[in-house]
């Protein structure tokens, strides 16, 4: 049965049905295809185009799986930068924000098991810092990039600088004092001297 015509009623009616996310198992990442059933999912792994597409991926596996594994980790990170820069949050609520857009790339298609080992992983690159507590697995992102690299030595420089005012400025006080401690003593001992010897 041939699709509906885009801008026809059937073709906006099955639009409006498949919004938001529907069931994992009944996914083609290989096609890049939702079925919205059981049924559907299995016309469609035996259709042609699926097959013809199953077949490429069986000839190299892991160049697939790698490219998956890649378009994840830059969209996950991308996501995780400008919504969040280097703040820290928890790995499953930002999971689930990455997942909100329909378009994502199914982490059962990369080469991680898990999002506990794909959190191990960002962590051993030094992508991001992970940090478990009590509450699950914590991520922020590390900006390493020149421009960031370049700030924070600005910030350093700024902060040493002050350090360096604070303690001339100290530094001159201390003296200021010593002096008029000096002057003290002496117009002090000058002035004792003088009513005695008057």
């Amino acid at each position: 049965m041939p699709r509906a015509e885009v801008g026809s009623t059937k073709f906006i009616s099955n639009k409006l049905k498949s919004k938001g996310l529907q069931r994992l198992r009944w996914y083609c990442q290989v096609c890049q295809r939702q079925m919205r059933d059981e049924n559907g999912f299995k016309c469609h792994t035996q259709s042609e185009s699926h097959v013809r597409q199953m077949l490429l991926v069986g000839e190299d596996p892991k160049k697939y799986i790698q490219g998956y594994s890649n378009d994840f980790l830059r969209d996950f990170i991308q996501l995780l930068r400008t919504s969040h820069g280097e703040k820290q949050v928890h790995i499953n609520h930002f999971y689930q924000e990455y997942i909100a857009n329909k378009e994502h790339i199914h982490m059962n298609a990369t080469k991680w098991p898990s999002l506990t080992e794909f959190a191990k992983y960002l962590g051993r690159e030094g992508i991001c810092r992970v940090e478990e507590g009590e509450k699950g697995i914590f991520i922020s992102w590390i900006d390493n990039s020149p421009e960031a690299l370049r700030r924070q030595d600005a910030i350093r420089k700024r902060e040493r600088q002050d350090r360096g005012d604070e303690e001339r400025e100290k530094k001159l006080i201390e003296d200021q004092i010593k002096r008029a401690q000096r002057d003290k003593d002496a117009t002090g001992t000058t002035d004792g001297d003088a009513p005695e010897a008057a």
